[in-house]
């Protein structure tokens, strides 16, 4: 099977440089080269990743098409099919780029998510959410739940336009995931649908098998050594300045650092011990600042009695599957597609 080799993309801010010619006025919060927010309210966003129609092929044997979830909200996904027989695992994915950036059509997902299903064998229906600070959290977990409604309403319905992909899927097989910001959608849309659920009724649970968290975005008023203390080179993902803009720009205003939606273990471990969850991939990079949050992360949920298996990526940082910053993203992200792989299919 042939593949067009994944090309690195440059996360350079300075390549993405531009003089405003607006007349919006003062700038209050900026991630240069990412995302501007003008006191007038004015946000600009300069194209530092492109984005990719579907049918640009990564590998030969995806499928992937654009589809429409929500056209009030503009809520929409990209879903990828892979070709082999029989039905398969469903991974219901969020991209990253702290609540307030990325798109599904972004390059480095569209190349990541297409070279995942043909590595798992697997179905990803991956989400275009809504952004902060336009919409602030909790929007996003919104978008996550409707999104995952959706698609349990066309499996009931029998929905004969998504019939191409439906018919394709393991609805007992089906994964909430996601990297980074998409990471912390995707565990805040598993407890929002588990607490949904009567535990006198016949109904599961979960209606889902598996999460899967990839460098999940959280944090905290208190900082971790790892945040502290873990140089970034210039073309990292992820900053602890631009970490604290992102966590300004979406949380609900006045909130700091410790609201839940930042920091799940603020109010302690009992509630965690109340969740009824699946297992829990939580997938680490060792060069992160979100390395040591992200461990902690993990030992307590598997306090709480929460089955959970941890993978530690070596020599790479924050979003290596989305940047390929790294001599050795290549070879870790096939890594990645390998453990997903196994998870969903245990």
């Amino acid at each position: 099977m042939r593949r067009k080799k994944m090309a690195a993309i440059s996360f350079d801010p300075r390549i993405n440089r531009q003089t405003s010619k607006n007349s919006h006025g003062v700038i209050i919060e900026e991630i240069e080269g990412l995302i501007r927010v003008y006191k007038d309210g004015h946000i600009e966003r300069p194209p530092i990743i492109p984005n990719v129609p579907c049918n640009v092929a990564t590998v030969n044997d995806v499928t992937a098409k654009d589809v429409v979830i929500d056209k009030f909200t503009n809520l929409w996904a990209r879903i990828y099919v892979s070709n082999r027989s029989g039905t398969l695992p469903l991974l219901v994915y969020f991209h990253g780029g702290g609540f307030c950036v990325g798109s599904a059509a972004w390059s480095g997902y569209h190349e990541f998510l297409a070279n995942l299903a043909s590595k798992a064998s697997c179905i990803i229906l991956s989400i275009n959410y809504r952004l902060a600070p336009e919409n602030r959290l909790p929007t996003a977990y919104d978008d996550g739940i409707d999104a995952f409604t959706w698609v349990k309403q066309q499996a009931l319905n029998g929905s004969l336009e998504h019939k191409w992909w439906l018919s394709r899927c393991n609805f007992s097989s089906m994964f909430l995931a996601g990297d980074s910001a998409g990471a912390n959608i995707a565990y805040n849309v598993a407890t929002r649908l588990e607490s949904r659920y009567n535990p006198e009724s016949m109904t599961k649970p979960s209606c889902f098998k598996g999460i899967i968290l990839i460098q999940p975005f959280f944090g905290g008023e208190a900082r971790t050594l790892s945040e502290k203390n873990m140089t970034q080179p210039a073309n990292s993902a992820l900053t602890l300045s631009a970490s604290d803009t992102y966590w300004r720009l979406s949380l609900p205003l006045g909130s700091n650092r410790d609201h839940p939606y930042c920091n799940p273990l603020a109010n302690g471990a009992s509630k965690l011990r109340d969740l009824r969850l699946p297992t829990i991939m939580v997938g680490i990079s060792e060069l992160d600042i979100l390395k040591d949050r992200n461990s902690e992360f993990c030992s307590a949920l598997t306090r709480a009695g929460k089955r959970v298996e941890t993978v530690t990526y070596k020599g790479v940082g924050h979003a290596f599957q989305i940047l390929h910053n790294s001599h050795l993203s290549h070879t870790r992200v096939q890594e990645m597609a390998s453990h997903i792989k196994t998870f969903i299919n245990q």
